[in-house]
C-alpha cells in the first residue's frame, strides 16, 4: 500500500535559494508547456509529453537557466502537465501565477536520494544538487522510499516521501454497518444514524484580525513591501485555518469509517457550486453577494477535502466510498418516499406532508444518500478487490432491510 509522510525542512539559506530558484524554473517550465499545447489545439493539432521533453533538451543548450534544476524535475513538471491536460483539456487548466503558486517540485527516482535518521527527532535526507538536507523526524517512515516531493507553505519549506509499506490494502468486510453521509453549509456533515461533525476553524479574535489584514492590504501599493509583509501576516492565518481543517476531516473521517463497510456520499461538483455568478459587464449576474457567502461557506466547510480524507481512511480499513445522485436527497421522505419541496420546512426542519414523518432535514439527506447508494447485498460488491461474505441470517448494521 501506498502512502505519504510529510516532515518540515530545515534549509539553509543557500538551499531556500536554490529551492526557490527551482521552483520558478518549473512555474516557467509548465506555464510554456501549456501555451506550447494550447497553439497545438488551435491548428487542430496534438503534442504531447515525449515530445514535448525532447524539446526541452534541445531548449538547454539554448537556455543556460533551464540547466540550474534537475532534469528529472523538469521531466515530472511536463508529465504532470500531461496528465492534467488529459483530464481536463489544455484550455481547461491554470497558468502558474507567481503571486499564487507554492513552489512544488518532485524527485521521482530513489536512488538519487537517501534517507538516514541522526537522532529521535532529527533526520536528513540527500537530495540531487542540494546535498545533505536536515528535517524533523515526527514520524516513522513506514516501509521504502519512492518518490519525494518538495513543497512551499508560507516560510516553511516541506518534504513529503512517497512510500511503500509492503501491506495489501485489507478485505472488505460485508458483515460491518454501511452509512450515508449529508454534507452541509451549516454542519458540515450529519450521518444517517444521527451524527453529526462540524466545528469553527478560526477563532473570533482571529477573523477581526484577518478582517483588519484584508482592509490594511486594500490600501497598499502593488509589489510594495508592505503589501508583501500584509500578504504573509494573512498566510499565518489562513494556514493555521487549513491545519486546523485538516485535522478536524481526519478524526471525522476515522469515525465515519471505523466499523462501516460501505460511505455513500452524495455527488456534489464543489468547483461548479462555488462559482462566482459574475458573470460579464454585458450580462451581469443576480444575487452576487448571496452566492459569494454561499461560495464563502461552502469553502469554509472543506466538502471535498473531508471526502478525501473519507476516501484515504477506507483505504486503511478497506471500507467501499460511493457516491450517487444527490436531487432531491433533502425534500424526499425515508419513511413513505413522498417527495415534495414543501417537505422541507426550513434548514434543519423536515416534515412530510403525506405521512407527517418529522426529523432533522440532514439526517433525512443522509438516510436517502445511503438508500440510494445501496441497493441491495450485490449492488455495491467492489471490484478486483477481495471480499468477506457476511453470513445470509445477519442484517449488517445501516441496512433498512428486513431479514431474510
Amino acid at each position: 500500500m501506498l502512502v505519504g509522510r510529510k516532515y518540515r525542512l530545515a534549509f539553509t539559506p543557500e538551499q531556500v535559494e536554490m529551492a526557490e530558484e527551482f521552483g520558478n524554473i518549473c512555474r516557467a517550465v509548465w506555464n510554456t508547456g501549456l501555451e506550447q499545447r494550447r497553439e497545438y489545439r488551435r491548428r487542430g493539432a496534438w503534442v504531447g509529453y515525449a515530445q514535448q521533453t525532447r524539446e526541452m533538451a534541445e531548449a538547454k543548450a539554448e537556455q543556460s537557466w533551464l540547466k540550474a534544476a534537475p532534469s528529472q524535475v523538469l521531466q515530472q513538471t511536463l508529465k504532470d502537465l500531461d496528465k492534467a491536460c488529459r483530464t481536463h483539456g489544455a484550455f481547461g487548466v491554470r497558468w502558474k501565477s507567481k503571486q499564487r503558486w507554492q513552489p512544488s517540485f518532485r524527485f521521482p527516482t530513489p536512488d538519487r536520494f537517501s534517507v538516514e535518521r541522526l537522532g529521535r527527532k532529527r533526520a536528513r535526507v540527500r537530495l540531487p544538487k542540494f546535498g545533505w538536507v536536515a528535517f524533523r523526524w515526527s514520524r516513522p517512515l513506514g516501509g521504502s522510499v519512492k518518490s519525494a516531493t518538495l513543497s512551499r507553505d508560507g516560510n516553511y519549506w516541506y518534504i513529503s516521501f512517497l512510500v511503500e509499506t509492503g501491506t495489501s490494502g485489507p478485505a472488505v468486510s460485508l458483515e460491518r454497518g454501511r452509512v450515508g453521509v449529508d454534507r452541509g453549509v451549516v454542519t458540515l456533515a450529519a450521518t444517517s444514524d444521527g451524527r453529526f461533525f462540524d466545528r469553527r476553524f478560526i477563532t473570533p479574535g482571529e477573523a477581526e484580525r484577518y478582517r483588519r489584514l484584508q482592509q490594511q492590504l486594500a490600501r497598499t501599493q502593488k509589489g510594495s513591501k508592505r503589501r508583501k509583509a500584509c500578504q504573509a501576516k494573512l498566510r499565518v492565518i489562513m494556514r493555521r485555518v487549513r491545519d486546523r481543517r485538516q485535522d478536524f476531516h481526519a478524526q471525522a473521517a476515522c469515525e465515519v469509517v471505523d466499523g462501516n463497510a460501505l460511505v455513500v456520499f452524495e455527488r456534489l461538483n464543489t468547483t461548479g457550486m462555488t462559482a462566482t455568478a459574475r458573470r460579464s459587464v454585458a450580462e451581469p449576474g443576480v444575487r452576487i453577494r448571496q452566492k459569494s457567502g454561499l461560495n464563502r461557506s461552502i469553502l469554509d466547510k472543506g466538502w471535498h477535502s473531508f471526502e478525501l480524507a473519507v476516501r484515504n481512511r477506507a483505504r486503511r480499513t478497506g471500507a467501499m466510498v460511493r457516491t450517487v445522485n444527490p436531487a432531491h436527497t433533502s425534500t424526499t421522505c425515508p419513511v413513505c418516499g413522498h417527495v415534495h419541496p414543501d417537505n422541507r420546512k426550513s434548514q434543519a426542519r423536515f416534515v412530510c406532508t403525506a405521512c407527517g414523518h418529522k426529523e432533522h432535514a440532514d439526517t433525512v439527506g443522509a438516510k436517502n444518500t445511503l438508500a440510494r447508494g445501496h441497493a441491495g447485498h450485490r449492488a455495491w460488491r467492489p471490484r478486483h478487490r477481495p471480499v468477506r461474505e457476511a453470513p445470509t441470517s445477519v442484517n449488517p448494521q445501516g441496512s433498512s432491510a428486513p431479514n431474510p
